[in-house]
């Protein structure tokens, strides 16, 4: 088996990157320096990686999807197409003074998608997002604050509406027991000291 990365002639990746093994990068995808994909990693049309991003094993990332310097990806992590995780809460192209900005007038906002999180086509992520593991993004949503594990949300602003399974089935039954009426894996509700809801835990794991 060759384990070879795979890229296509008219992509563009900086020798600077690091490609783990059986990568795929697509037509005019772009990946600069000093990013890291781990292994099995797929990169479809026009996807751009910028430099210092972190992507772990068998990541797949959509056609035009943008990631952009201080995101970081884990494990198993799928961006549907032109999804954009930004890093900038305050973004000007130039000083008070009308002088143009450089890059250190701000300051880079990190991005945090945990294992086998997935990201729906159109969808915005603002910096300091967190998104917790398996959480389930509707498309076009606009995120702007912690998802929880295995939370559903959707809209602008992204709001809660559920939860999901590892399998990608919406859960159902109460906050005791939450079960997966496609796989039968089983969930609970935790919550933090004031009540808020830090997501599920799979008591089948």
């Amino acid at each position: 088996m060759n384990d070879e990365p795979r890229i296509h002639p008219t992509a563009d990746v900086s020798p600077g990157a690091t490609l783990g093994p059986r990568v795929q990068v697509w037509h005019e995808a772009q990946i600069r320096e000093n990013a890291v994909l781990g292994a099995d990693c797929i990169l479809g049309k026009g996807v751009y990686v910028d430099f210092g991003v972190k992507i772990g094993d068998a990541v797949k990332i959509q056609n035009r999807a943008s990631v952009y310097h201080g995101a970081t990806l884990e494990d198993g992590v799928f961006i549907g197409p032109h999804v954009v995780l930004t890093n900038d809460m305050r973004p000007r192209a130039i000083t008070p003074d009308g002088v143009p900005k450089t890059d250190d007038d701000w300051t880079v906002g990190e991005t945090l998608v945990r294992y086998g999180a997935s990201i729906g086509a159109g969808s915005i992520i603002l910096p300091g997002v967190l998104i917790g593991r398996f959480a389930m993004i509707g498309a076009g949503s606009v995120v702007t604050k912690t998802v929880p594990d295995y939370g559903i949300v959707v809209g602008n602003p992204a709001r809660i509406m559920g939860f999901a399974c590892a399998c990608g089935e919406k859960l159902s039954g109460g906050a005791e027991l939450l079960r997966c009426q496609s796989c039968g894996r089983r969930y609970r509700e935790i919550s933090d000291d004031k009540g808020r809801s830090r997501g599920l835990v799979d008591i089948d794991d």
